[in-house]
């Protein structure tokens, strides 16, 4: 049963007794925050000028800053991530109650009613499931609930947001259009594919036409991505990797650089390849 959205005008709709009190729970006084931050008299007037639109960037840029988090191994730093990533869906859900739409709760009893449908295995007494069976179960209930939404959309491609990440998005378009048998039938094939990619992209070079030169790149980082896909590798995950990586052995030729009276802007490629290689094999 979901909550029936606060509709009434003015402030406050939370108990404001709650920021100060010892006695409330955690999550409620995060929500009396919330309110009293986004109320026109007297609260914060960043907060209060804020939209869906404005917010959503930091949404995104507090997910990228837990997954960061959870690769320096820093749980310090991954509890306040992800106290940031909760605030921006207490935001959100603020903003949504001064509309009328929903409030926090709804949005809590929609994901509690989704993980129960989505795990019968669980709570319904269905049949166990391994990892893999579960993965297979998922996206066919997910598919149900498309076809059942009354959406327009009923691809096997719905629901994938654009504004994902390309290379994460071309990851997940691949892995459904394979759930339907439109996929490569082993590595061999891929790795054509990607071959086949690089001649198009020296053609479109050749050409000097920068659309086609731009649209070829996009068809060899796909390919790429699904290579990603078919040896079970994160594609976004992989590549930040691969961000760090380089980081930190540019950082160490630029340090080594100094120590020898120079820096980048002054020495040659040679030296610096040298010095990448020395960093490399160092590593």
């Amino acid at each position: 049963m979901t909550h029936t959205p606060t509709t009434k005008t003015g402030f406050p709709h939370r108990n404001r007794d709650a920021i100060s009190s010892t006695q409330t729970s955690a999550l409620d006084r995060l929500l009396a925050i919330m309110d009293r931050l986004r109320d026109p008299d007297g609260g914060c007037p960043w907060d209060v000028e804020q939209s869906f639109a404005s917010i959503a960037p930091y949404t995104i840029e507090e997910a990228y800053e837990v997954a960061d988090a959870i690769e320096r191994h820093d749980m310090t730093d991954l509890r306040d991530e992800l106290g940031d990533l909760l605030f921006q869906v207490v935001f959100h859900s603020q903003m949504a109650q001064e509309a009328g739409l929903f409030q926090f709760e709804d949005v809590a009893d929609a994901i509690s009613e989704k993980m129960l449908r989505r795990h019968p295995h669980v709570f319904a007494g269905a049949n166990p499931r391994d990892a893999q069976d579960q993965i297979n179960a998922w996206e066919v209930v997910k598919a149900e609930e498309r076809a059942t939404s009354g959406k327009t959309d009923t691809s096997v491609l719905a629901n994938l947001p654009t504004a994902l990440p390309a290379l994460l998005r071309a990851e997940k378009l691949s892995k459904r259009a394979a759930r339907v048998g439109f996929d490569w039938p082993d590595l061999s094939s891929v790795f054509d594919k990607i071959h086949e990619e690089i001649e198009e992209v020296k053609e479109a070079i050749e050409e000097q036409d920068p659309e086609h030169i731009q649209e070829e790149v996009g068809d060899l980082l796909f390919a790429v991505a699904n290579l990603a896909r078919k040896v079970k590798v994160d594609p976004e995950t992989a590549l930040r990797g691969a961000n760090t990586k380089f980081d930190r052995r540019f950082r160490a030729i630029e340090s080594r650089l100094t120590a020898q009276g120079s820096s980048v802007q002054e020495a040659d490629l040679e030296t610096m390849e040298a010095l990448w290689l020395e960093v490399k094999t160092t590593e």
